[in-house]
C-alpha cells in the first residue's frame, strides 16, 4: 500500500517537499553563521523567546539578542523573499516575452531602478523620503519604466512579446544614458561608491518593518502566478496558437506585467539589483521537470530561496570583517554555471526540443 502511494505521488511534489525541508534546515544553520561568535544554544534561545516567548526575559534583550533577531534573522527572511520573488518573476517574464534569455530586469527595469537611484544620490531627488530615499527612488524608477514599457508597446497596435522587448530596450538605453551622464558630471567619489554598491545588491539593510510589508506581497504574487499556470503554458506556444484555442493573451500579459513590475520594484527597493537568479533558476528547473508552470513555479520559488540564503551566507563569511555585495557572489557562481548548463544540457523551451 505504501509503495503504491509513493508511486502515485508526482515527482514534482516530492521534490517540493525535499526542497522545503532543505529550506528549513538552511534557515536553521544560516542563522548561526556570522562575524560575531555566538553559540548555537544562544541563537536558538533568542529565536524561541522572540517567536514563542519561551525562556527567561533576559534572553530577549542585550547585544546577543540584537545581533540574532535584528540583524541575522531579517537578512535570512529577506533572502527568502528575494529568492522566491526573482525566481518566479523570471519564469513569468520568460513566458510573457517567449524568450529563454529573459530575466526579471529585461524590460528596462534595471536601468529604471539605476536612474532612480542615481537621481537620489547625485541630485538629491527624493530626499524627503529620508534614509530610504535611494531605495524608494529605485522602486519608482523600476516600476515607472515598466509602466512606460506597457504604454509604449500598446501605441498603435496591441502589444506582443516583440513590441514589449523593443520598448524595453529603447527605454533601457534612455535610462542608462541619463544615469551615465549624471555619474559623469558628479565629482563626489563617495556618491559614486554609494550608487555602485547599491547596484551590486545587498541584504545588509534588512529591517522587520519593511519585510512584514514586502513578504506578504511577494507571497500573494507567487500564489497568483501558481493559479495562472495554464495561461503561462499557452504563452510559451505563442499568440496565434492561443487565439485558435480560444484565449486572448493580451489582457493577461498586461496584468502579469503590472504584478511582476510591482514585485520587482519592491525587491529593488529592499535589496538593490541582484542578477542571474531570475535567469538561471528557471533554466535549472526546466531541465529537470520540463516546462509545465504548474510544476516549475513552486520548485523554482523554493530553490531560489535556498540559493539566496547561502549566497548571503557566503557574502558575509568569505572575507572576515567585511561583506561582499551579494550580487557579486551570485554572478561569480551563476555565470560559469549558466555556461556549463548551456554546454551540457539541451531542453525544449515551450515544449519543442
Amino acid at each position: 500500500m505504501r509503495n503504491k502511494f509513493f508511486k502515485e505521488v508526482p515527482i514534482y511534489i516530492g521534490a517540493s517537499v525535499i526542497l522545503l525541508v532543505i529550506l528549513f534546515l538552511s534557515i536553521g544553520f544560516a542563522v548561526t553563521i556570522g562575524s560575531v561568535d555566538i553559540s548555537i544554544k544562544e541563537v536558538y534561545q533568542v529565536i524561541l523567546y522572540k517567536l514563542l516567548n519561551i525562556g527567561d526575559s533576559s534572553i530577549g534583550t542585550g547585544a546577543v539578542a540584537d545581533v540574532v533577531w535584528l540583524i541575522r534573522m531579517p537578512r535570512i527572511v529577506l533572502a527568502i523573499a528575494v529568492g522566491v520573488g526573482l525566481s518566479v518573476v523570471g519564469i513569468v517574464m520568460q513566458a510573457i516575452v517567449k524568450n529563454p534569455l529573459a530575466d526579471p530586469y529585461i524590460l528596462g527595469v534595471s536601468s529604471g531602478a539605476s536612474l532612480g537611484a542615481t537621481l537620489a544620490v547625485v541630485l538629491g531627488i527624493g530626499s524627503s523620503f529620508g534614509s530610504n530615499s535611494l531605495g524608494i527612488m529605485g522602486f519608482i524608477g523600476a516600476f515607472g519604466v515598466s509602466i512606460l514599457v506597457l504604454i509604449i508597446s500598446n501605441i498603435g497596435e496591441r502589444s506582443n512579446s516583440i513590441k514589449l522587448l523593443l520598448a524595453g530596450m529603447a527605454l533601457s538605453s534612455v535610462c542608462s544614458s541619463f544615469s551615465s551622464f549624471l555619474v559623469y558630471i558628479s565629482d563626489d567619489s563617495q556618491k559614486l561608491k554609494t550608487i555602485t554598491f547599491w547596484l551590486m545588491g545587498s541584504l545588509a539593510g534588512a529591517k522587520w518593518n519593511e519585510i512584514v510589508i514586502i513578504m506578504p506581497i511577494i507571497i500573494l504574487g507567487v500564489i497568483f502566478f501558481m493559479t495562472q499556470y495554464r495561461t503561462l503554458n499557452l504563452m510559451l506556444l505563442g499568440d496565434e496558437v492561443s487565439i485558435t484555442l480560444g484565449t486572448d493573451l493580451h489582457k493577461f500579459r498586461i496584468i502579469y506585467l503590472v504584478i511582476t513590475s510591482l514585485m520587482i520594484g519592491l525587491l529593488v527597493y529592499v535589496s538593490g539589483m541582484i542578477g542571474f537568479v531570475g535567469l538561471i533558476i528557471p533554466h535549472i528547473v526546466r531541465m529537470i521537470f520540463g516546462t509545465d508552470h504548474k510544476k516549475i513555479i513552486p520548485i523554482s520559488a523554493l530553490l531560489g530561496a535556498i540559493i539566496l540564503i547561502w549566497a548571503d551566507v557566503l557574502s558575509r563569511a568569505l572575507i572576515k570583517g567585511t561583506e561582499i555585495p551579494i550580487g557579486i557572489v551570485i554572478s561569480i557562481i551563476g555565470s560559469p554555471l549558466f555556461v556549463w548548463l548551456m554546454i551540457k544540457k539541451n531542453y525544449g523551451f515551450g515544449g519543442s526540443k
